[in-house]
């Protein structure tokens, strides 16, 4: 494999590491709001989401 096709992949493979920690930490923070607003709905919705994305 060439460098440049190595260093292709590695930079994927990170953008989507990055994606996918940017995707939790903004489904937990929408967890917490919810839980704080007693917003049983939309916390049965992200609990669902959350292990969708195999998260929780």
């Amino acid at each position: 494999m060439s460098m440049f096709k190595k260093n292709r992949k590695e930079n994927l493979t990170q953008a989507a590491s990055a994606h996918r920690e940017s995707m939790m930490e903004s489904l937990q923070h929408r967890l917490e709001v919810a839980r704080a607003n007693g917003d049983e709905n939309l916390i049965r919705q992200l609990e669902a989401e959350a292990h969708y994305l195999k998260i929780k």
